[in-house]
């Protein structure tokens, strides 16, 4: 029994840490004429300098990168917390783009936050 015990706690130790990557809970886009303002409301749980969500950006469906917000500084006490990104230039013909959200230590996730355009 006192095997199993140490053997057991030996895999929690040697399993890797995943940490919960940014999470995208809302997002708009409004068009000012020639280009577009985004609002993107992240929840991350950021725990310090070492781990924060610490970015956005605005993707077309081929890939293309649009518009990148950046942030320099953790959001400890701030969750869920909203930044925007004005004046975005698209292609015409545009009809949806997604949002990909960054994390300091895990990196980008996969963009799968859909806006869809109208005018």
């Amino acid at each position: 029994m006192k095997h199993t015990s140490f053997l057991i706690a030996a895999l929690f130790v040697a399993a890797p840490a995943f940490a919960e990557q940014p999470k995208v809970i809302d997002a708009t886009a409004h068009s000012t004429g020639m280009g577009w303002d985004f609002s993107v409301t992240i929840e991350h749980p950021d725990t310090g300098w070492d781990h924060y969500a610490d970015g956005w950006e605005i993707v077309g469906s081929d890939g293309t990168v649009f518009g990148t917000r950046v942030f320099h500084h953790p959001h400890v006490k701030e969750q869920p917390f909203t930044r925007g990104l004005n004046n975005v230039m698209l292609p015409d013909g545009t009809r949806e783009v997604f949002i990909r959200v960054k994390c300091s230590e895990d990196g980008w996730k996969d963009s799968g936050y859909k806006i869809t355009l109208s005018r």
